[in-house]
């Protein structure tokens, strides 16, 4: 029994932590409805045919991840900041996503406000952005995003 107890005691905690913040993928954050307009890497499926490379509309959010604490990979598109820190990034899900044209859809691309700023070099590489998740337009002229996330801290990328 006493057993029992400990091992209850400390898994508790520990529970109750990881239920705090939603680790997400970013195809999570597809409406299920959706999810055949991405292939099986979890990426969009882009017509590269097209003599514009335009940024698909397409796509939706998912309007109950709106509030949600979440934690998500990404790479990171510096906007503001300065040499130092980084104070507002787009994070999206693959290398070269808006630099290499057409950008991803907007429910693939989530604006990041870091107001202690993010240091820069922590960002060359995939990190782990943990904040606050909004479904919130917000344009840019890189592209559109379909989230916004409050960031509250960076952690190394561990793909376990």
């Amino acid at each position: 029994m006493k057993k029992w107890l400990i091992t209850l005691c400390c898994w508790f905690p520990l529970m109750s932590h990881a239920s705090d913040v939603l680790t997400l993928d970013w195809i999570d954050l597809v409406p299920e409805q959706e999810r055949q307009l991405f292939n099986s890497n979890s990426m969009p499926v882009l017509n590269h045919e097209s003599e514009a490379a335009k940024q698909s509309m397409i796509g939706k959010v998912r309007n109950e991840l709106n509030g949600s604490k979440v934690k998500i990979p990404g790479f990171v598109i510096p906007l503001e900041g300065d040499d130092k820190a980084i104070t507002e990034f787009l994070l999206v899900p693959y290398f070269g996503a808006c630099i290499h044209v057409p950008p991803p859809p907007p429910n693939q691309i989530i604006y990041v406000k870091f107001k202690k700023g993010a240091p820069i070099q922590q960002l060359w590489d995939v990190v782990y952005v943990v904040g606050t998740l909004q479904t919130q337009h917000i344009s840019h002229d890189m592209a559109e995003a379909g989230y916004l996330l409050e960031g509250t801290a960076l952690e190394e990328y561990d793909d376990m």
